[in-house]
C-alpha cells in the first residue's frame, strides 16, 4: 500500500476515537462530568462539553488533515492530560469486591498507556505531516 494511502488510514483509525468519543460527551455529558469531578476539577459539566468539542473538532482536524500539526500536538497533550489525570491511580469504588477494584485498577492502568501511546502516534503524525491525501497537501499546492 503506497505510504500516503497508510498515513490515510492511521489518520482515520485516530481520528474515529475522538470523533466518536467527542460525540458522546457532547450528546450525555454526565458520565464524563462525573469522572472530572471525582478527579478534582471544578466545574465539571463545562469542562465536559469543552472536551466534547475539542475531542469532536480535533477528530475531525485530523481525519481530514486540516491544520494537522497543530491538532495532533493538542490531541496528544490531551491524551497525555487525561492519561495522568483520570487513568493514573488505583481504583476503590465503597462497597465493592476487592477483586472487582483490583480488576478495575488493571483496566485504569490499560486506559492510561492507551492514552500515552495514541499521544505517540499523534507526535509521530504531527512530525511527519498528514499525507497528500488531505486538507494541508491542498492547500501547499
Amino acid at each position: 500500500m503506497p505510504q500516503n494511502a497508510v498515513v490515510l488510514v492511521g489518520r482515520i483509525l485516530l481520528a474515529l476515537m475522538f470523533i466518536t468519543s467527542g460525540f458522546g460527551k457532547l450528546t450525555d455529558p454526565a458520565g464524563t462530568a462525573g469522572m472530572i469531578t471525582g478527579a478534582g476539577l471544578p466545574a465539571a459539566t463545562a469542562l465536559a462539553y469543552i472536551a466534547g468539542i475539542f475531542e469532536l473538532v480535533g477528530g475531525l482536524f485530523i481525519l481530514v488533515g486540516f491544520q494537522t500539526k497543530i491538532a495532533a500536538y493538542l490531541l496528544a497533550a490531551f491524551c497525555v492530560f487525561t492519561a495522568l489525570t483520570f487513568h493514573s491511580g488505583a481504583i476503590n469504588i465503597p462497597d465493592f469486591p476487592a477483586g472487582a477494584n483490583g480488576l478495575l485498577t488493571v483496566f485504569n492502568g490499560l486506559m492510561m498507556w492507551k492514552n500515552i501511546t495514541i499521544a505517540g502516534g499523534f507526535l509521530v503524525l504531527a512530525a511527519f505531516g498528514p499525507g497528500s491525501i488531505s486538507v494541508d497537501a491542498r492547500r501547499a499546492a
